[in-house]
């Protein structure tokens, strides 16, 4: 191979050994737990996910991490493919990949850091900060007026898997009252005031200070929050979201901010990212824009945990043993176990 990829195998034999094409940006330490589980196996690891060709698709039984889409048509020896993302619809489209391949995302790699990430978005914009950051700028000393508490506040978590979950967990820890919506009907955890379905959104969204949205892609979720339901938000709630830029129309974001319903909105993702620099949405004061970082790699938790899931499922994949996080291609989430 090229310097684009380095190759190592472990074990032998004479057989021909199953292809394992890595792409999560792992250290030594992390190479020998992998090859520790894949004895006998051939591993190619990947300095990024572009570096992916249809040449390298062609060889691989097994995938750690993600990869473009548009060379997985190529993985004709392709079994397993364990995601490094949450997010798995891009990969549930029809003909992405070759029948029978079973695929898994890395839900519980990012809960705690994204959770803690929303947690100070809601202080954040709560208390008025990027204004204060803003006027700190122009050396001006002006009280920016009232702020709202957290304390005694109606919280929103729209989507409780493992990033709602635990940021409902830290709101509810703040003395906000939890309400959650998911699909499932599930038993409601300590934490949770009151566990609803989607259906009953629109007599939801009134009673928020705080709407905290971690949903995945779905056909469902496509422009959920769209003008009409933002204009059901209280003047002083703040919409947050770490999930996907598409549940919220851009200009219908924009319309809404500006009429103050809701008062102010932090995201960490965009319709189209990244969002373009004549995007009106920079301009607006009262919306705070992360560039896609809650997550990603950016905490030492998260790339070690990765990498815990994606060892533990390929022994389950070569034990024949069932797989953790295993998406069912029919939703675009994680089946549903509990």
């Amino acid at each position: 191979m090229s310097g684009i990829a380095q190759k190592y195998q472990s074990g032998g034999g004479k057989k021909k050994m199953k292809e394992v094409l890595v792409t999560i940006p792992v250290q030594e330490k992390h190479k020998k737990y992998l090859e520790g589980i894949g004895a006998g196996m051939h591993f190619t690891y990947l300095n990024s996910r572009k570096e992916a060709t249809e040449e390298l698709m062609r060889e691989a039984s097994i995938i750690l991490g993600n990869v473009p889409t548009a060379v997985l048509s190529a993985a004709e020896q392709l079994e397993f493919l364990q995601l490094d993302s949450a997010g798995a619809t891009a990969y549930t489209e029809p003909g992405v990949l070759p029948d029978g391949v079973r695929l898994c995302n890395a839900t519980g790699a990012y809960g705690k850091t994204i959770a803690e990430h929303m947690v100070a978005t809601v202080f954040a914009m709560k208390k008025k900060l990027p204004l204060y950051r803003d006027q700190m700028k122009e050396h001006r000393w002006r009280d920016a007026g009232n702020v709202t508490l957290i304390d005694g506040s109606t919280t929103l978590v729209l989507g409780m898997g493992d990033i709602g979950g635990k940021f409902a967990r830290k709101m509810h820890a703040l003395g906000s009252r939890v309400l959650a919506v998911r699909r499932h009907k599930t038993e409601c955890p300590e934490y949770i005031d009151g566990m609803y379905q989607m259906s009953q959104l629109e007599e939801l969204l009134p009673q928020a200070d705080i709407v905290a949205c971690s949903l995945p892609e779905t056909k469902e979720t496509i422009h959920l929050l769209n003008k009409e339901r933002l204009a059901l938000m209280k003047p002083d709630a703040v919409l947050i979201n770490v999930g996907r830029g598409n549940l919220i129309p851009t200009e219908d974001l924009l319309e809404a901010l500006k009429a103050g319903r809701p008062g102010a909105a932090a995201i960490d993702v965009a319709e189209m990212e990244p969002l373009p620099e004549d995007s009106p949405l920079w301009e607006v004061p009262n919306l705070l824009i992360t560039p896609h970082v809650a997550g990603n790699y950016h905490t030492t938790d998260i790339l070690e945990s990765i990498v815990r899931i994606a060892g533990e499922n390929l022994q389950a994949y070569l034990r024949g043993e069932p797989l953790k996080n295993e998406v069912d291609f029919s939703t675009g989430y994680r089946k549903f176990t509990e």
